[in-house]
């Protein structure tokens, strides 16, 4: 049956061989070469076809010059991909001979290989309206990328110069966001696939990824997102009880069971997060697989992508405001070894003491201090200290260098890093005391003496009245606690001075008080996508929310004298499940006592009491 229905293989073409027609167009007889054309567009070909004509193309590149190009673009169009294994050799051997020829054809073999990095799109037209347009779900496209990467390295090993021919062509091709998540799924794979035998290409891919990436998350702010999810969960929670109400037959409870509570757990309910979780996923895979080998750490390797991903992270992420995902790729590959973490902290420690470097800059780069070193399970209580130890040092000469001199006044604008810092050792004290007490009591209450806090807070730059209140307020509970510094005259201080601000509306006058004038955020606050936080999860330190126990404990002072035994449990536990939240009476610490800070925006007003 396959002897029946393939064709025979032909040797004779209409007007004589390919050189004798390209001769022919060559003198102004073009009758043989439109021929020639019709018979390569039809849509019809045979494989036999193509590889008898293919074998007499690379037998005359020489004659396929720039003056030919219209003739090499429907060449380009064939439908090699999804042939036999013999069209696509023979295809591959064309493409060589072609581009070592004709070099002028580089860019436009290089266009055909990157268009093929998506899924081809199947479009059902009737009435000439497009009535289906989907991605095609071929079983065989993991193995047409295959070839399309070998298609590429084939150019690549007679054309030294193809990388900078192909950057410009990939940052052209890359899909819009608003495309399907497959097409953007196997683009950012396949770019990332690229990088393995291009090397010389791989800063610029991450920079174009994580670019995308990075649009993608500022469009989508996590409270959107949280919206998104709750909608998605209470009309799902409708669904399934209305359709518990219609019948109690097994059967009904087998499909339910399969097809209404188990879809979509990991589906992401915003449309965009999904896209965005999904590319996360593919982006912390490929980290781990350059930096592991055999399943062990390559120290090389992650060295060198630890380079280039540092590179990204100070061109595109330190300047942008208040992204929530995206920069967690430094988050994961820190986590792989602390020497990485360490170079991490201490490369943002450079940005932040460097007054050459913009204001803004070195605000941001504190943010990311007091984050990192709160959130990541992986650095241990040594290297909070250390760290702790430099940004105190710094605070301490910045006071001595203010305090007295012409500017020495409550200022954002004229002393952004330093309440930036401020903010980043109250955040990181927050998270970290309890470790930094553990074990030795009096020692770690010694250290927490020695950083001398009482100077910070009460210098004449005054960051209590600056750092968003819900920090300052687990702070000053902190710090009473321990008798570190007694905050609470000084924020009652701030709150008598706090002036709201009026702006006149359409709807009438409108009261306004800013409660986050550093504008600051914290860049490692949780993360929220289903599918790539399973990555980040177990080494992430998540927050947790203060029962009224813990209230209590946080209002007795520490004695003098106390055991070890009785050292405070702040973060102990998980939060209980009943009413012991606490977020109630003025004289409680209210709800800003319940959650360090949002991420997003300005967390709400606060009223911060003065305990009798």
């Amino acid at each position: 049956d396959e002897f029946i229905s393939s064709p025979p293989r032909k040797t004779v073409r209409f007007g004589g061989t390919l050189t004798e027609i390209l001769l022919k167009y060559e003198k102004g007889d073009t009758t043989d070469f439109e021929l020639l054309k019709h018979q390569l567009s039809d849509p019809d070909i045979k494989d036999a076809q193509i590889i008898n004509w293919l074998h007499e193309f690379r037998a005359s590149v020489a004659y396929l010059t720039k003056e030919l190009g219209q003739l090499v673009n429907i060449l380009l169009k064939l439908p090699w991909l999804r042939r036999s294994q013999e069209v696509v050799e023979e295809y591959l051997g064309f493409l060589g001979n072609l581009v070592s020829a004709q070099t002028v054809h580089l860019r436009p073999c290089l266009r055909m290989i990157v268009a093929q990095f998506v899924p081809p799109r199947i479009t059902i037209r009737e009435d000439d309206v497009d009535i289906s347009d989907s991605d095609d779900d071929d079983e065989n496209i993991s193995a047409n990328f295959d070839t399309c990467h070998r298609a590429l390295q084939t150019v690549a090993r007679y054309v030294p110069s193809t990388p900078q021919f192909l950057m410009p062509i990939l940052v052209e091709f890359f899909p819009f966001i608003n495309k399907s998540e497959r097409t953007l799924e196997c683009y950012v794979h396949n770019l990332l696939r690229v990088t393995v035998y291009l090397p010389t290409l791989r800063l610029q891919i991450l920079e174009l990824i994580i670019e995308k990436l990075l649009k993608l998350d500022v469009s989508t702010p996590q409270q959107d997102i949280e919206d998104a999810e709750e909608t998605a969960n209470n009309c799902a929670s409708e669904e399934k009880s209305s359709e518990e109400g219609l019948f109690d037959m097994e059967e009904d409870e087998d499909r339910k069971g399969n097809k209404v509570v188990s879809p979509n757990i990991e589906r992401m309910a915003h449309p965009l997060a999904e896209r965005l979780d999904i590319l996360m996923t593919i982006l912390f895979s490929y980290i781990r697989d350059v930096c592991h080998v055999d399943g062990k750490l390559d120290i090389s390797n992650t060295k060198d992508l630890y380079r280039d991903l540092v590179s990204v992270f100070d061109k595109l992420i330190l300047p942008t405001h208040a992204s929530c995902h995206v920069q967690y790729f430094m988050f994961y590959i820190c986590s792989f070894k602390l020497g990485l973490a360490e170079a991490f902290l201490d490369h943002l420690w450079k940005k932040l003491q460097d007054p050459n470097n913009p204001s803004v800059i070195r605000q941001t780069a504190g943010s990311y201090i007091g984050s990192f070193l709160a959130r990541a399970k992986f650095i241990p209580i040594v290297t909070v200290k250390a760290c702790l130890d430099l940004l105190v040092n710094w605070l301490h000469k910045y006071i001595d260098n203010q305090d007295k001199g012409a500017n020495a006044y409550c200022d954002v604008a004229l002393h952004g890093p330093f309440y930036s810092t401020c903010q980043a050792v109250f955040y990181t004290l927050i998270f970290r005391h309890k470790q930094l007490l553990d074990g030795n009591l009096r020692k770690g209450l010694s250290y927490l003496q020695s950083l001398n806090f009482e100077r910070i807070v009460m210098c004449q730059l005054n960051p209590l009245k600056i750092c968003i209140p819900s920090v300052v307020n687990l702070f000053a509970a902190i710090t009473r606690k321990y008798q570190l510094v007694f905050c609470y005259t000084i924020i009652e201080r701030n709150n008598r001075q706090f002036i709201p601000v009026v702006r006149s509306g359409t709807g009438g006058d409108l009261v306004q008080t800013c409660t986050n004038p550093l504008d600051s955020f914290f860049p490692f606050d949780p993360y929220i996508l289903k599918r790539s936080k399973k990555t980040i999860d177990p080494m992430y330190q998540f927050w947790e929310e203060l029962s009224a126990e813990d209230l209590e404990d946080l209002k007795k002072p520490i004695k003098k004298g106390t055991s070890e035994d009785e050292d405070d449990d702040f973060l102990k536990g998980e939060t209980p499940q009943n009413d012991g939240v606490v977020g109630i009476a003025p004289n409680s610490y209210e709800s800003n006592t319940r959650s360090p800070v949002s991420s997003i925006g300005s967390p709400a007003d606060c009223y911060v009491p003065y305990p009798l």
